[in-house]
């Protein structure tokens, strides 16, 4: 019985020592970041691995193009200099984005730069989804052979569209601006981007933005926040120790929604009184009295941004109310899932300077001391949050399972 015992192990340990290699190259990876270099001793040392462990998991990933050697580093500043490694700049990801007024795509880098952005004005809501694709595919396009002659490879994409989606399926469930209900876009995903190992994901771009935040702006310093993001509408997303919430069907975070003025306006989610009707984009320019006739969003959000500056009164009115209001939607929401941070992107942040004030009063009021002033921050990563997100997340897939990059 004894010999059988031996044998079944034998014949199973192939297996478990694959699954092992899996594992220990995730994790030697882990220790090779984009501004430290590090050396096979360095990673020995950190990881427990034996050096020798270390040097064959390294030559993998060098096979994956996640990582090149670069310079020369000491373990610990002492010893033997070896060669010091690092991820691999020339390696990246698309990351697209459609909203209602623009599409926009770019290329990220392992480092986390944006190392090409195109942006385009498109009137988008109520337009069919294969259309908006075919005009996203060739800006993704543009981008992709710009990246090409910088000598950068693809791993894969994402796109973020402002509505509910179903990654799995590639569907946009629905997406109230943009007058998208029960959008398949899966066909158009495939056809996004050049063949890649990780393909084309779909997301929302409030969540997108939301884990931006976290990986390459604000975010990392607060470990769990609300984002709140302003454009035509308004989307959130929960990050809970350094994790996205998503909830069980996918839709946390959907704080545009949040009641703010009980009988307010009529909201496009068919609700009433949304937070969306008073703090969005076209809610703001409109009780501020800019209508700009066939003038872009963008155009009329600049009108706004000089009649602040020049203190016209109406403007003002109406980004205080819009800051108050948001205080209102902000604090309702971190009281019911014990949040102490908010982020707050898009136009909030271009208005940061008239907003803050409104909306740090509207704090104090409603709930004093659940969010102090220096815990409401506004995002840095201006309209890039989404798709660097949406391009994060692949590459954040690639680091975590390199193994998928090897024949």
């Amino acid at each position: 019985m004894q010999g059988q015992g031996d044998s079944a192990a034998h014949i199973q340990a192939p297996g478990r020592v694959t699954d092992v290699r899996r594992r220990n190259l995730a994790l030697v990876l882990a220790r090779i970041g984009p501004d430290v270099l590090a050396s096979r001793a360095d990673i020995a040392a950190a990881t427990g691995l034996t050096k020798a462990a270390v040097s064959s998991l390294v030559t993998d990933l060098l096979a994956t193009g996640l990582v090149e050697e670069l310079g020369v580093t000491r373990a610990g500043g002492r010893g033997r200099p070896g060669v010091g490694l690092a991820l691999d700049p020339r390696r990246g990801a698309v990351g697209a984005e459609v909203n209602v007024d623009y599409l926009a795509a770019g290329i990220v880098d392992l480092h986390g730069q944006l190392r090409v952005h195109e942006v385009a004005e498109a009137a988008n809501r109520g337009r069919a989804p294969d259309e908006v694709l075919a005009e996203l595919s060739e800006l993704v396009a543009r981008c992709s052979a710009r990246a090409a002659d910088a000598g950068m490879t693809l791993l894969g994409g994402g796109l973020a569209v402002p509505g509910l989606v179903d990654p799995g399926r590639g569907t946009v469930l629905t997406a109230p601006n943009l007058v998208w209900h029960g959008a398949d876009l899966s066909a158009a995903l495939t056809g996004l981007a050049q063949p890649t190992p990780f393909g084309v994901v779909l997301s929302n771009e409030a969540d997108s933005a939301s884990l931006a935040e976290l990986w390459y702006g604000c975010g990392a310093s607060l470990g769990s926040y609300l984002f709140v993001s302003g454009e035509v509408g308004v989307g959130g997303g929960l990050v809970l120790a350094a994790e996205l919430f998503s909830g069980p069907g996918g839709h946390a975070g959907e704080v545009g929604h949040v009641v703010v003025e009980p009988g307010g306006r009529r909201c496009s989610c068919g609700g009433r009184g949304c937070l969306e009707t008073v703090a969005g984009q076209e809610a703001i320019l409109a009780a501020a009295g800019i209508t700009g006739g066939g003038s872009t969003t963008a155009e009329r959000m600049s009108v706004l941004r000089s009649a602040l500056t020049a203190g016209d009164a109406r403007a003002l009115a109406a980004v205080a109310h819009a800051g108050h209001c948001l205080g209102i939607a902000v604090v309702s929401s971190a009281r019911l899932v014990d949040l102490s941070a908010v982020v707050l992107g898009g136009h909030f942040a271009t208005l940061a300077a008239w907003l803050r004030p409104a909306l740090l009063s509207s704090l104090d009021d409603f709930a004093p001391g659940l969010i102090a002033p220096g815990r409401a921050v506004f995002s840095e990563l201006g309209a890039t949050a989404a798709l660097r997100g949406a391009a994060g997340s692949v590459l954040r897939r690639a680091l975590a399972a390199p193994y998928e990059l090897l024949d």
